[in-house]
């Protein structure tokens, strides 16, 4: 089970990769939104089931309906990676019959203590999530290398996606410029140069993504319409499409985000800025060197991080990002496409 976020889901795809590929007996059922059944498309022995949040399974008796309806797949074992309250009385439901169940350690006071706003505070690392999804498949009786797992190979990109990236020549690098929450956004000056500092080489294709028509919008106005630069954002591409561009993609420039972990999650090189948030919280995406994650300087934002999820806004702190210099992020970029 896990129900939220895009980043957050995606984080459980190389972790369920490692289990089916260590495990090939085990049948899985993920439960989550249906928007994002693609991530776990090509999985073998991986089944979805899609609960309606909004009508069947809504509220309290929604969730003992989901309950009911889980029941039906005559489960082994419950793995709740969300740790929130549906998950938490599903998963409490199932342990009443007898089933193993075991839920992921968000590590709250760590977290806590990671995120106070104190400028003499010592932060070091979290577990990352992908070990601790890990770490409850173990207690279930399935011990995994998550870091063991293969990457799939690249998609092939089929004619409606080439209509709108065109044939692939010279490097393609992907740009996701937005977070949900404004603590963990780059600064749109600060990346419009970064966008021109790589379209100074012809080699360079860049593809911007987002969603909804707002962020499209933005993304036109990063666009310029240049030739060498196309925006997925908005209906060009569905989430399957998108998967399968982001696959063949040699580099994602992403916030600390769903883009991200969408990216990592295929063995695609990610270069991560962070603002209010930190990569030590363990939402670092899969298997990306930490000096690929570029964070703002803690001499002159000692409080930092401030936030897990990046919504908290700290009086003083809302220029964090700029001290991530753009020649800083063309520079980590060059290094990993020069490899």
């Amino acid at each position: 089970m896990r129900l939220s976020a895009m980043g957050d889901v995606a984080i459980t795809v190389p972790v369920l990769r490692a289990l089916t590929q260590q495990h090939p007996n085990v049948k899985v059922t993920v439960v989550s939104r249906g928007h994002f059944k693609p991530f776990f498309d090509g999985l073998p022995n991986v089944y979805f089931f899609e609960p309606d949040l909004k009508r069947r399974h809504k509220g309290f008796f929604g969730i003992l309906k989901l309950y009911k309806d889980l029941r039906k797949l005559h489960v082994h074992a419950v793995a709740d990676l969300h740790n929130v309250l549906r998950s938490k009385i599903v998963t409490f439901l199932f342990s009443l019959r007898g089933k193993k169940t075991a839920t992921t350690n968000k590590f709250r006071d760590e977290r806590a203590a990671l995120t106070a706003l104190k400028a003499d505070k010592v932060i070091t690392p979290l577990p990352p999530v992908t070990q601790r999804h890990a770490d409850v498949f173990a207690q279930l009786g399935y011990p995994i290398d998550v870091n063991a797992a293969a990457f799939p190979p690249k998609q092939p990109l089929t004619e409606d996606i080439t209509d709108v990236t065109g044939p692939k020549t010279g490097k393609w690098i992907g740009i996701a410029p937005f977070a949900q929450h404004t603590g963990k956004v780059y600064p749109k000056d600060l990346m419009h140069q970064v966008i021109d500092s790589l379209l100074t080489d012809a080699n360079n294709t860049l593809y911007l993504f987002g969603g909804g028509r707002h962020e499209a919008k933005l993304l036109d106005e990063f666009a310029q319409e240049r030739p060498n630069i196309i925006v997925i954002a908005g209906a060009q591409l569905i989430l399957k499409q998108e998967l399968k561009l982001i696959s063949n993609l040699d580099l994602m420039i992403s916030m600390d985000s769903g883009n991200a972990h969408m990216a990592a999650m295929l063995g695609v090189p990610v270069v991560t800025l962070w603002g209010a948030t930190h990569p030590y919280a363990g939402f670092a995406p899969f298997k990306q060197p930490l000096s690929n994650a570029l964070t703002a300087s803690r001499e002159q934002y000692p409080m930092l991080p401030t936030s897990i999820y990046g919504n908290k806004i700290i009086e003083g702190y809302e220029d964090a990002m700029r001290t991530i210099a753009p020649q800083t992020v063309v520079d980590k970029i060059d290094e990993l496409l020069n490899k």
